[in-house]
């Protein structure tokens, strides 16, 4: 096995594209070959002394490609260590991003041809850069690679540093709104993280914020998505999508509006409204692929909730009953379910038969809940005041009272 060993005589590039040049010329025969090889190992030792960094690494990718399915894994990654170090000669940022660009367009050109090698390249070069959105072009390259590879367990574990990760790229909207379309596609294949594709499906949505018209219908699309992947998950009860721009848009649409519809009555109302929009739009909902029975599920646990939040916080099961739609011998059971999904947190009274709710989830969090709970902060400041106060003066009267003892004392 051919192998590359940097030595004092010849510098590591010039060693990369003699070993490459030669393998790329080698069944051209020696009489062909040799003045090729010199010739390509003359030119890039006139941009090494001219500091020409972007026509040395064109020069390289070309050669190297080329044998990218002849050697060895442990050689191509020591070939492109080389290649990808020489953004590290230039002092210009441009040119740094002219290499990086190069670099990544080479790279991934063939996704399904040794990926997981490809990926390792790529990363290996962000570690690299010290330039912000240099680094930011390579990882949207990486996850395109990712997916197009195949390899997208690779690139998964590195979501859990986005926000730190832009806060260093320091990127604008437009390049943030791409990325958390991109991540949120990713993540959507796996329905175990149908929680994080979501989330990062909804910061996407967010960056529509303030756009006009024409360029807030580009998330059309992508806020049906949402609603959909909202009403179909049965662990979500709360989400701001209806506070949102991109989604606010299809309430007037003539495609998309019943799917709004269908947002606002999962969000603020309950399983009679549903019920409702079912019977008049059944064929809507299966083009969606939402299933009833599972609609009802979730509208009933919403329901529910939704009767929790009254300020008495006791809810009759009668009413429980006639909201939900069920037997008798069917609340306990509902209540439980709601507990269970940490919507409620409350207590059965069986022998008044009613639920004794001490904390409910609310579905939607706008100006009224925070109107609520400054409310509630409000009484807790002045029932503890009135018990701090009542101690201090318990505290008065029996230090007094020891006073008048130990005088009587005496």
């Amino acid at each position: 096995m051919t192998t590359i060993v940097a030595t004092s005589e010849e510098d590591p590039a010039l060693a990369a594209v003699r070993f490459t040049s030669e393998l790329a010329w080698a069944d051209a025969g020696p009489e062909v070959a040799e003045p090729q090889v010199a010739r390509l190992c003359i030119e890039a030792q006139e941009c090494m002394v001219l500091g020409r960094w972007l026509d040395l690494t064109s020069l390289m990718l070309t050669s190297a490609e080329l044998i990218f399915s002849r050697v060895p894994e442990k050689d191509l990654e020591c070939i492109f260590t080389i290649i990808c170090n020489l953004v590290t000669k230039t002092t210009s940022v441009d040119e740094s991003l002219e290499i990086v660009k190069l670099i990544t367009s080479k790279i991934t050109q063939q996704p399904n041809d040794k990926p997981a090698l490809r990926l390792k390249i790529l990363f290996n070069l962000y570690n690299l850069l010290e330039n912000p959105y240099s680094r930011f072009v390579v990882y949207t390259k990486a996850l395109d690679l990712a997916v197009e590879g195949k390899v997208t367990e690779s690139v998964i574990p590195s979501f859990k540093k986005i926000d730190s990760f832009l806060k260093e790229w320091n990127i604008g909207i437009l390049d943030q709104r791409a990325l958390f379309l991109s991540i949120s596609n990713i993540l959507k294949e796996n329905k175990s993280l149908a929680k994080d594709s979501f989330c990062f499906l909804t910061k996407y949505l967010a960056t529509f914020a303030g756009e006009d018209t024409y360029t807030m219908s580009e998330a059309k699309e992508e806020a049906v998505r949402a609603i959909v992947e909202f009403v179909k998950a049965p662990d979500m009860f709360q989400c701001d999508l209806l506070d949102m721009p991109a989604v606010g848009q299809l309430e007037k649409d003539g495609k998309y509006a019943l799917v709004h519809q269908l947002l606002k009555i999962f969000l603020t109302q309950r399983l009679d409204a549903y019920l409702d929009f079912h019977a008049a739009n059944s064929t809507l909902l299966k083009s969606y692929g939402l299933v009833h029975e599972d609609c009802i599920t979730k509208m009933r646990l919403m329901s529910l909730a939704d009767l929790g939040s009254n300020d008495s916080g006791v809810i009759p099961y009668p009413l429980i009953k006639d909201t939900l739609r069920i037997n008798d011998d069917e609340v306990e059971f509902w209540i439980v379910k709601a507990i269970t999904a940490k919507l409620l947190d409350c207590k059965m009274d069986q022998m008044n038969q009613t639920a004794i709710v001490s904390r409910c989830t609310e579905r939607v969090f706008g100006p009224t809940q925070w109107k609520a709970l400054r409310s509630k902060l409000g009484a807790w400041r002045i029932n503890i005041a009135s018990v701090i106060n009542t101690i201090q003066a318990n505290k008065t009267t029996e230090e007094s009272a020891q006073a008048m003892q130990g005088m009587t004392i005496r």
